[in-house]
């Protein structure tokens, strides 16, 4: 854990909103300078507490109107290792993230489709075919609010 002043928070909570800001503008915003509120970003950058800052695609604009939240439970624990099925679905182009959870299911997914014709294709041809895949549960997106979380 690091410790956090306020204009650490603030700086944080301004990235998490949008985090293209330049330092300069950033700076400016909060009473520093641009080479201090660099330091303090890179300071926070080698932390671990900013993990890289990463573009967002809006997927419906870019022609992939359905998102889909996939809980999916291994057949075959044991058979199959966890390294080897992460590795395959992460392949899948569709499949936005992978996450290995505690609880009913053992991975959940976030898919995007064109449609739900087209998520029907992707999970039967290529998620249902990966070596371990049992149990499915989806859950169908309907609409998505960024919240900038607890800074």
């Amino acid at each position: 854990m690091i410790d956090l002043d306020t204009t650490d928070r603030d700086i944080l909570r301004a990235l998490s909103r949008d985090a293209s800001q330049s330092a300069s503008a950033l700076g400016r915003r909060f009473g520093l300078s641009q080479p201090a509120t660099w330091r303090r970003i890179r300071r926070l950058e080698e932390a671990g507490v900013i993990r890289g800052r990463r573009l967002r695609l809006d997927a419906e604009k870019l022609g992939f109107g359905v998102t889909v939240f996939l809980g999916i439970k291994l057949a075959t624990k044991g058979r199959v290792s966890l390294e080897d099925f992460e590795r395959a679905v992460s392949a899948i182009p569709e499949v936005q993230t992978v996450e290995h959870v505690l609880g009913l299911y053992d991975y959940r997914l976030r898919v995007v489709a064109r449609n739900l014709p087209d998520f029907e294709r992707v999970l039967r041809r290529r998620i249902m075919t990966l070596p371990g895949a049992g149990e499915v549960e989806a859950n169908v997106l309907l609409s998505e609010e960024r919240l900038a979380g607890p800074i």
